[in-house]
Formats: C-alpha cells, sequence, structure tokens
C-alpha cells in the first residue's frame, strides 16, 4: 500500500506517519521510486501500535523508540527482549536503599518470592524494575502505618501468576516473535488499567453485596 492508504487505513496523517518514520518508529518502506514507497500490514500493525503507545499510554517518543528497539532485537531470547521491552517504559525512581522501611520491605519481597518458589524472578531482582515497585509500594504502605499482613501479598502474587498464565498464552496465539513482544508490550501499557478497572468494580460489587447501598 501507497502512504495515503496506509494513512486511511490506520487513521494516522501522512504527515504523522513522516514524523514517525523520520524519528526511527517505523522502518521505512519499500522503495519503488525517488518520491515513492511502499507499506505493508506489518507496517499498519506497528503504526497502530505506536500510535496507541504515544496517544493513549503517553509514552514519549524516545521511549517508543527504545522500547520497540528491544521488541526487534532478534539477537535476544524471548524472556529477555521481553523482559528489555518492558523495562524501557516509564517506572518508579530508584529507591532509598538507606530508608528502613525500604530494607524491610527488600526483605518482605524476597521471602514472597522465595516461599512462592519464583527463582526466575529472585534471579532478577536486582534489575527488574517491577521488583523495585513491589518494594517502594510495600515500603509506602508500611510507612503510612497500614498493617498488611504478608499472607496477603502470598495471596495476590497467586491470583497475579493466574492472571500471566493468560498473558502468555495470549501472547503465543500471534506468529512472529516481533508481534508476541508488540503484544506484551500493548498489555503492559493498555491491560493493566483494564485489569485494575475490573479489581475496582470487583470491589464495589462486593461492597454492595456485604453492606448494601446505605
Amino acid at each position: 500500500m501507497r502512504l495515503a492508504e496506509l494513512s486511511e487505513r490506520s487513521g494516522v496523517s501522512t504527515a504523522t506517519i513522516k514524523y514517525y518514520l523520520r524519528e526511527g518508529l517505523l522502518t521505512p518502506g519499500r522503495q519503488i521510486n525517488a518520491t515513492t514507497a511502499e507499506y505493508d500490514e506489518e507496517h499498519l500493525r506497528r503504526l497502530r501500535l505506536v500510535r496507541a503507545m504515544i496517544q493513549v499510554g503517553r509514552v514519549p517518543v524516545a521511549t517508543v523508540r527504545e522500547v520497540l528497539r528491544h521488541v526487534d532485537d532478534d539477537s535476544l531470547g524471548r524472556t529477555i527482549r521481553l523482559g528489555a521491552a518492558l523495562w524501557a517504559l516509564p517506572q518508579v525512581p530508584e529507591p532509598d536503599e538507606e530508608d528502613e522501611h525500604i530494607r524491610a520491605a527488600h526483605r518482605e519481597v524476597d521471602q514472597l518470592l522465595e516461599t512462592l518458589g519464583w527463582s526466575n524472578a529472585r534471579a532478577l531482582v536486582t534489575i527488574s524494575p517491577a521488583y523495585r515497585s513491589l518494594v517502594v509500594a510495600i515500603a509506602t504502605f508500611r510507612r503510612l502505618g497500614y498493617d498488611w499482613d504478608p499472607e496477603l501479598n502470598l495471596a495476590y502474587a497467586r491470583l497475579m501468576h493466574q492472571a500471566a498464565v493468560l498473558d502468555l498464552d495470549f501472547v503465543e496465539t500471534h506468529p512472529s516473535e516481533a508481534e508476541k513482544v508488540e503484544t506484551a508490550v500493548a498489555g503492559a501499557i493498555f491491560v493493566e488499567p483494564m485489569l485494575q478497572a475490573l479489581h475496582r468494580l470487583a470491589q464495589e460489587e462486593e461492597s454492595a453485596r456485604r453492606y448494601g447501598f446505605e
């Protein structure tokens, strides 16, 4: 397809597509002559992802470029490729390791991973932003004085493992490695808010069941 058709099918203006091409967010089309290039379904799929990341996910262009660099790096195994792409997304700041609540949260999270038998997750603790996010969240909760039972974290973690199985089962339905990683990235940006919304709806439903509307 030509640029005009790519624009029409994607709903993205030709000017914006040209900008994405200049920024390296889309690979160049197949050059037909000096002024015309041809694009395919992969360009259309990637364009829709880029547009959604920037417009809906509010991901900066430089970050999108970094994420896609890992998505397209077929020299990496799938786990590292996926991890690198997800880790390039905006993350929580590095925690203050001198903070007593942070140190206690590290111990709590390490114990949680050991109890779960998540040896692969434990191997990534020094580099995984998700590990840092969990440490910061638990530390913040403790700092506010809430008595959150570690057994609750264990129960939630087991539920999240079931969600992860569903996630990767869905990822596996896509044919190419790039599509698999793209789908996982899209899930991190768009499915996580959906799960959060479902969680809150479930809380509202359970609250109504228990306490009514009075």
